[in-house]
């Protein structure tokens, strides 16, 4: 069975709360350890609506099994279900992004403490990594840029065990206001990175 392609064009509800967590319950129960949960499955959606490759002009045949994990449905009806939750998610952030980035919230991990909020944003960054390796030398370009580049350090940080963390960075990882302080940068360079590239 083939699945649809994104169509930014068609009018699609976003999830609500109650269908967001049927997302996140369908892909945990998936047999596979390497399936995305939903922080992840929000990064990697993210990224490819705001990385250098338009995500219209994208085959789901090519960004949709690393979402799965290799895992196989139970049944075609569910797969069904899992990739329309999936595709209406993807068009939430798109137009979200397009149109009103500032009502734009990605799902991260957040910790309750007496003095705040805290986000742990770093299966967020792995999913949104995957999304890069789709497309290494389109991205790539971006990493080297002098302004852009350092600005998307903290993805690196928090979502690859290969980020060769300074000992600075290594301090902010293993102290949860650092993470924190972490996941926010990269939340605010996801914001540069889409408006860059949407007025290229």
């Amino acid at each position: 069975m083939q699945d649809p392609d994104y169509n930014p064009g068609l009018d699609s509800p976003a999830l609500d709360d109650a269908e967001l967590q049927a997302l996140d319950t369908l892909l945990a129960t998936l047999p596979s350890e390497r399936a995305m949960n939903l922080e992840a499955l929000d990064g990697y959606l993210t990224a490819l609506v705001a990385g250098p490759v338009p995500i219209a002009g994208l085959r789901s045949a090519d960004w949709l099994p690393p979402i799965w994990g290799g895992a196989e449905f139970a049944s075609a009806k569910q797969r069904k279900r899992a990739v329309v939750l999936v595709l209406r998610h993807l068009h939430s952030i798109d137009s979200r992004l397009r149109d009103d980035p500032d009502a734009w919230e990605p799902v991260l991990s957040v910790a309750e403490t007496q003095q705040a909020e805290l986000v742990d944003a770093e299966d967020w960054c792995i999913g949104f990594l995957q999304a890069v390796e789709l497309a290494p030398e389109a991205w790539a370009a971006l990493f080297d840029e002098p302004e852009l580049g350092p600005l998307l350090r903290p993805l690196v940080l928090l979502g690859s065990d290969e980020a060769g963390a300074d000992d600075a960075e290594a301090a902010l990882l293993a102290d949860p206001i650092g993470r924190d302080s972490l996941g926010r940068a990269a939340v605010d360079a996801v914001m540069r990175i889409h408006a860059r590239n949407r007025s290229a």
